[in-house]
């Protein structure tokens, strides 16, 4: 193949299981089971699908299981997923029904810097800072 095709994109399929990160230049459709960051352009997710890792993209379509971070510019999250990580979008839509687990944040107000290590022997407890939502029928 000579040159690259902006219309261009991959397919996972169901009976694909990946460990190990993905980076693709082309949007990507995973109905398999992925363990692993994903970076791409755009990523539609199926209901059959589950990832495990980050997922970092301009657009994001999710409708299967996600356990990890998300970054997209464009976020939507359909009725039948379920997400239990962190979520930065600078535009998000979630479908009655849809269960997410994790803190919001617009891509604006994201951490510039990792959290400090903990110093001493402090005993007292942690505050609870993250938050649940679930959007139920």
């Amino acid at each position: 193949m000579v040159g690259n095709s902006n219309s261009t994109f991959s397919v996972i399929g169901s009976d694909i299981s990946i460990k190990g990160d993905i980076t693709a230049s082309a949007d990507l459709h995973i109905d398999g089971t992925v363990e692993g960051d994903i970076k791409c352009a755009s990523l539609v997710q199926g209901e059959t699908s589950n990832i495990s890792g980050a997922i970092t993209a301009e657009t994001a379509r999710l409708s299967g299981k996600v356990n990890g971070s998300i970054t997209a510019r464009e976020l939507t999250v359909l009725k039948s997923a379920q997400v239990d990580g962190d979520v930065h979008y600078d535009a998000l839509t979630i479908e009655q029904g849809a269960q997410v687990e994790g803190r919001f944040a617009p891509n604006t107000q994201r951490p510039a810097v990792k959290k400090p290590k903990e110093t001493g022997s402090s005993t007292a407890p942690k505050s609870p800072d993250q938050t649940t939502l679930q959007i139920a029928n």
